[in-house]
C-alpha cells in the first residue's frame, strides 16, 4: 500500500492573496517566489487574462514540514460551518490554567491579525478556542 507523504489544504474564498497572507502571519508560513520569468507576483498577475488575475494564491511552511496552503477564488460566499477545520496547536503538553493562558495569548495575537474569537471551550482541564479567519472560515486554537 502506498503512503501519501505530502498534501495541501485548499480554501475556497473571495480574496485569495489577502486570505493567504493572513494565514502566513498566523502560522509563520511564507509566500513562495513568483513563477519563473517574473520578478514579482504583480508582474505575473499582470501577464494573465483579466478573469484569471488574483484567482489563486498559495503559501507554505518555510521548513517544508507542514502542508502547503492553497487559496482559490470562488463566486459564492461562505454559507455554512466548515466540515473540516485546522487546529492551531499552541497548548500541546499544557494543562489547566497554564494551557488556558497559552491559548488566550495566541488568541489575542490572532485577533489583532483580523480573526474573530467565537467561543472558549474549557472544562477546567482541557480547552480550545473556536475562531474564524478574516473570511469566516472556522479554526481552533488548541
Amino acid at each position: 500500500m502506498s503512503v501519501i507523504k505530502k498534501f495541501q489544504v485548499t480554501f475556497d474564498c473571495a480574496e485569495p492573496e489577502r486570505l493567504a497572507r493572513f494565514w502566513c502571519e498566523l502560522l509563520g508560513y511564507v509566500v513562495p517566489p513568483p513563477p519563473a520569468g517574473f520578478a514579482t507576483w504583480d508582474a505575473y498577475w499582470d501577464s494573465r487574462p483579466p478573469e484569471e488575475r488574483g484567482s489563486w494564491f498559495a503559501c507554505g511552511d518555510p521548513t517544508g514540514v507542514g502542508p502547503r496552503l492553497y487559496f482559490q477564488r470562488v463566486p459564492e460566499g461562505k454559507v455554512v460551518k466548515n466540515r473540516v477545520h485546522l487546529d492551531i496547536r499552541v497548548g500541546t503538553g499544557l494543562v489547566g490554567e497554564e494551557r488556558l493562558a497559552a491559548l488566550e495569548a495566541e488568541c489575542t495575537r490572532v485577533v489583532a491579525l483580523g480573526a474573530v474569537r467565537v467561543q472558549l471551550l474549557y472544562d477546567g482541564h482541557d480547552s480550545c478556542i473556536a475562531m474564524q479567519d478574516i473570511e469566516g472560515n472556522e479554526f481552533c486554537i488548541d
